[in-house]
């Protein structure tokens, strides 16, 4: 059965959709079968791959129009990265999910038959605590939070947190936190080591020990619709994913063992 992660965080800005399309790509690059979903209806995850034409679906279709996952996800040009894409229309699901039955759970009954199909799927959620996240963190095993390494690094994270406390004891009592992921770290720069330490030494042993770093690589690499690990393999930024790939394994064999 695949293990779901949501990559999730109220704040714009801080990395979600960068981690999302690489810790995927990373995974797919070891010979994991891994789904990408896009649920976020800015649809970076999906153009991150150089896909800007979703006419065969998206998933605002899965969600809304009730179209199965198979008539609507696309091959990456990464072997075994497959991705259910998004586009603008999904910005009305939150509308229009208000007066569903369930409607926290459908992207969990969409995925159903598939979790035995893959080894991985990576759900990259919307910058809110709407019903698109709501149905990623009941569907989700855990979750990964991307905190960049600046000066509002801890607004709203108390406010995430309690969000994933009450889906857990109201929708899934399985979810946990599989890792605070920091972002966007300058080593040079005396505010990011500063908000680094005050993190760890807040959130422990939940924050990754990897550091994705402040990377032109990892910026440029959308705009010619590449994950960074494909746009410039031995940069910066790319090892820092591969790393964080080698830390995700890790752990999971921790969490299975205890």
């Amino acid at each position: 059965m695949a293990l779901t992660v949501l990559i999730s965080n109220q704040k714009g800005g801080v990395g979600k959709t960068t981690t999302a399309v690489n810790l995927a790509t990373a995974l797919a690059a070891i010979k994991k079968k891994v789904l990408l979903i896009d649920l976020d209806p800015q649809s970076n995850a999906t153009t991150g791959f150089g896909i800007y034409s979703t006419k065969n679906g998206s998933t605002y279709d899965l969600m809304i129009q009730s179209r199965n996952l198979s008539e609507i996800i696309i091959n990456t040009s990464i072997p075994g990265l497959t991705l259910a894409p998004s586009n603008i229309n999904l910005i009305g699901a939150e509308i229009e999910l208000v007066q569903a039955d369930n409607r926290e759970k459908i992207l969990k009954n969409a995925l159903l038959q598939y979790k035995n199909k893959y080894d991985y799927i990576i759900i990259d959620s919307p910058p809110s605590m709407g019903i698109l996240t709501l149905n990623g963190l009941t569907v989700a095993d855990g979750i990964i939070i991307p905190l960049q390494c600046e000066y509002y690094a801890m607004e709203g994270l108390n406010y995430l947190l309690n969000s994933v406390r009450r889906v857990k004891n109201s929708f899934n009592h399985n979810l946990r936190i599989f890792g605070i992921l920091l972002t966007m770290f300058d080593k040079r720069n005396a505010l990011s080591l500063s908000i680094a330490k005050d993190v760890r030494e807040t959130m422990g042993k939940q924050v990754f020990n990897t550091v994705i770093p402040r990377n032109t690589k990892i910026s440029e690499a959308p705009s010619y619709g590449k994950p960074v690990l494909i746009y410039d393999v031995k940069c910066a930024g790319s090892c820092a994913y591969m790393e964080l790939a080698r830390e995700f394994l890790e752990r999971q064999q921790s969490w299975q063992t205890n």
